[in-house]
């Protein structure tokens, strides 16, 4: 009766666990887009270095027979073009980030569509490992099941793992720059303070200097 108490206690506490893991990361959001008829509507994520991103979109609208054309670009941190489309009703692009920071997904309406009122766009952007073909994975080491499960759930961990570092790194970034920031303004606070006492000084000595040789004082 114990070691089938324990047995059951594992695989609750394992269940908890791919509950828990699945819940708190960030996989796939699906994202509704309604663009002017004129101006730009963008969407931004900050992502660290070498993490696959797929994204699929397209015009949504109550008509089918007549879709209004719309441009995309997409751009990393440091401005790279990362993929650009014009006049399409409908895409696809993927990328493996190279710059850790915020990546700019950016929409517009055609010219010659302007004018027409809002234009409703579904955007699916995956991250990580959902980005993944997990079909691909499966047929490639000949697992299914528990075994694929166990192997998606080992990629969730990875993905908590590095997200989890790449925090850290920006936590000591952060506080690396805070501290270079507060000593800079001790510095200025000093040497602003010194400054004034200088001046106080200089006029003090003037002003004697000009009463003595009036006879004043």
């Amino acid at each position: 009766m114990g070691m089938g108490a324990n047995v059951r206690r594992k695989v609750i506490l394992q269940l908890l666990l791919t509950l828990w893991i699945w819940g708190n990361v960030r996989v796939s959001e699906g994202i509704w887009l309604n663009l002017p008829a004129s101006g730009t509507k963008c969407v931004s994520e900050d992502l660290h270095t070498n993490v696959v991103v797929l994204a699929d979109y397209v015009v949504v609208s109550e008509d089918n027979s007549r879709l209004p054309a719309i441009s995309v670009k997409v751009s990393s941190p440091y401005g790279n073009n990362l993929h650009q489309k014009d006049n399409v009703t409908h895409g696809q692009f993927a990328f493996t980030t190279q710059e850790a920071g915020s990546y700019l997904v950016c929409f517009w309406v055609e010219g010659r569509n302007s004018g027409g009122g809002d234009v409703s766009v579904n955007l699916d952007w995956k991250t990580g490992i959902a980005a993944k073909d997990w079909e691909s994975v499966a047929r490639k080491e000949k697992i299914e099941g528990v075994e694929l499960e166990l192997k998606k759930l080992e990629g969730a961990v990875e993905a908590i793992h590095e997200n989890l570092v790449y925090l850290k790194i920006r936590e000591a970034e952060l506080r690396t720059v805070s501290e270079t920031t507060n000593t800079r303004v001790a510095w200025f606070s000093i040497m602003s303070l010194g400054l004034c006492i200088l001046v106080s000084t200089l006029q003090l000595w003037h002003l004697k200097r000009f009463f003595l040789k009036k006879k004043l004082i």
